[in-house]
């Protein structure tokens, strides 16, 4: 594994991730994106649709299209924010409630499995490690970029 880049690794462990995800959520006709938006979604009050892109680190046009998509499979309803008259609250569905434990207990799932794979050790070095990799490049540390 030395000779291969940081970025390889982080890529391709993730890509592995993601298609575990898919393969999961493919069995309830979903994917890892809607699952991930649904427990974005705060399940008792719903959350705002502006604060859902910032909170999953997504952009706009993207989640603009998975909410559509989760609309049309009643997974979600849109109502007026109250506290913003143009703002609008992204609510579960009881349906969307079901699919949302369904993800998380995959998620939970994937958690345990490497826990009990992993010392505590070993995750606090990976945690640290990628604190310090989205640090650096959030803060625009790696290229000495300047806004």
């Amino acid at each position: 594994m030395k000779d291969k880049t940081i970025d390889y690794v982080l890529r391709t462990t993730w890509l592995t991730v993601q298609k575990m995800y898919n393969e999961e959520a493919s069995k309830i006709d979903s994917t890892m994106a809607t699952g991930f938006t649904l427990l974005s979604i705060d399940p008792e009050k719903g959350t705002p649709s502006t604060a859902l892109g910032p909170k999953m680190g997504m952009e706009a046009t993207s989640l603009t299209r998975i909410l559509k998509t989760m609309e049309k499979k009643k997974l979600i309803e849109r109502h007026p924010n109250p506290e913003d008259g143009r703002g609008v609250i992204i609510r579960l569905t009881e349906f969307g409630r079901e699919k949302r434990d369904f993800s998380r207990d995959k998620v939970l799932i994937f958690n345990d499995t490497i826990r009990n794979n992993v010392s505590e050790e070993q995750l606090n070095h990976f945690y640290e490690v990628a604190e310090i990799i989205n640090d650096m490049v959030t803060n625009k540390k790696i290229y000495n970029q300047k806004d």
